[in-house]
């Protein structure tokens, strides 16, 4: 799961030092192993979603061709797309997130939603335009649910994520995965779409839930072609 930043650059066709600026300069994070930086692929795509550098999705598919793995529309499909979703604030808007998830019974709602808290308490996880993806450093992994899952709810009320670009969030989506290659995938998926301009448009217009679906089938038929 670890990057070289050579090999980040190699993947980006970009020069090495463009990542290392990144690194010392940007707030990427990464670890120094025996003098040469280690980039975690999780941190990687956190961080360019955040600052809006788009990364090819190729870069975080798994390797093993015998895997499934769902398109964008139907992991939306299987987490739905929520309207008016309700709160007054951060804590009170991510209840009612997690209450709208359908969790394996074994799944406790309050410690998911402890740790939905505890990454928002490193730092905000809205990625600017009034969107927000919660918990992308650390996925949430439901081993026992064998459909991996992207939750989009638009919020009755803008809420204050500490935005960078200082706008307050009504567009929220949440995953769900039963391993961290899945979630990889899915995020890159959803971090890719959030670049073309129909997808995009369509999202923040309002919320209908047929329009995203279909602009995200749009989507991937352009990907696909």
């Amino acid at each position: 799961m670890l990057l070289k930043a050579s090999e980040v650059a190699a993947l980006l066709k970009i020069d090495e030092n463009t990542v290392l600026k990144w690194i010392k300069k940007e707030k990427l994070a990464a670890t120094l192993v025996r003098g040469s930086y280690r980039i975690n692929r999780i941190d990687l795509l956190e961080w360019a979603t955040e600052n809006g550098i788009t990364m090819p999705p190729e870069l975080f598919e798994a390797a093993e061709a015998d895997m499934h793995y769902p398109t964008l529309s139907e992991a939306l499909e299987a987490g739905g797309i929520h309207c008016g979703v309700p709160g007054e604030d951060k804590l009170s808007v991510l209840r009612s997130v997690v209450n709208l998830l359908k969790l394996p019974p074994q799944v406790d709602p309050d410690f998911l939603l402890q740790v939905l808290l505890a990454r928002e308490a490193l730092g905000t996880t809205a990625i600017g335009g009034g969107i927000a993806i919660p918990h992308v450093r650390n996925p949430i992994l439901l081993q026992n649910r064998p459909a991996p899952t992207v939750t989009l709810c638009y919020l009755a009320n803008p809420i204050d994520f500490a935005a960078l670009d200082g706008q307050p969030v009504h567009i929220l989506f949440l995953l769900t995965s039963p391993t961290v290659k899945v979630h990889l995938h899915l995020l890159s998926r959803l971090a890719y779409a959030l670049h073309d301009p129909q997808f995009h448009d369509t999202v923040l217009r309002a919320c209908d839930p047929e329009g995203v679906l279909e602009a995200a089938r749009h989507f991937e038929r352009g990907i696909r072609s």
